[in-house]
């Protein structure tokens, strides 16, 4: 088991999903003191807050949850929050698919940095990755270290910005959830579908063909291991 950091406080950017319930272990593991901190942002499901809730109780991790409603007021011009809008299935050959939502990621941040700052925590961790990319700009490493010296310089304060998943693909991300003994919690009770739909989802949507790809390549791999 790693090492906690003694002393050290994390708030964590926590959707209820598998990245971001991977990396809220990660960092149980890690920090003296940790912070789930879930978005209500007028995303069309419920049903991935709820989770978020349960899982947080479940590792014994204080949950909060803000508002941040004003996304979708600023864009609503895109898939996850907009019902009306038939979801790209696939990456468009130019351009983000439209369940890119602009500015979530760094409202998001910006926001756990307030928090982090009220709360004498230094260490913010989000669970991006540019590795599995899906043509969301702000899941990549420039962006985070951009938005960490923003913040630094902002507050007047050393946040660290970590993300345990930058350069994983998911059949890593589930072999990270499967060495942090959570395997069977992430596949069962996250929601990362876009529909909604907890554990393997809907089956078709972005998310849930790259989580279950995923998903079977670590199973294949774990096999050969134990074989």
């Amino acid at each position: 088991m790693t090492q906690t950091n003694c002393g050290t406080s994390a708030v964590v950017l926590f959707s209820g999903g598998q990245d971001s319930t991977t990396c809220l272990f990660w960092a149980k593991e890690r920090y003296a003191k940790v912070y789930a901190l879930c978005f209500r942002y007028g995303q069309k499901h419920a049903t991935e807050i709820e989770a978020a809730g349960k899982i947080a109780k479940m590792a014994g991790i204080k949950f909060h949850i803000l508002d941040a409603s004003f996304i979708s007021s600023l864009s609503s011009c895109n898939a996850l929050v907009n019902s009306s809008i038939v979801m790209d299935e696939s990456k468009p050959e130019q351009g983000p698919p439209n369940t890119f939502v602009p500015g979530r990621n760094m409202f998001f941040i910006g926001m756990a940095a307030v928090f982090a700052f009220h709360h004498d925590a230094d260490v913010i961790v989000t669970g991006v990755s540019q590795t599995d990319f899906s043509g969301y700009p702000d899941c990549r490493e420039p962006f985070i270290l951009s938005m960490n010296e923003t913040l630094n310089e902002a507050m007047d304060r050393q946040f660290r910005i970590e993300t345990p998943l930058m350069y994983l693909d998911k059949a890593q991300t589930w072999a990270l959830a499967d060495s942090l003994g959570v395997f069977d919690l992430v596949r069962t009770e996250t929601v990362t579908c876009y529909n909604g739909v907890k554990g393997s989802g809907c089956g078709h949507c972005p998310a849930c063909l790259l989580r279950n790809r995923g998903l079977k390549t670590y199973l294949k791999q774990r096999d050969v291991k134990t074989e």
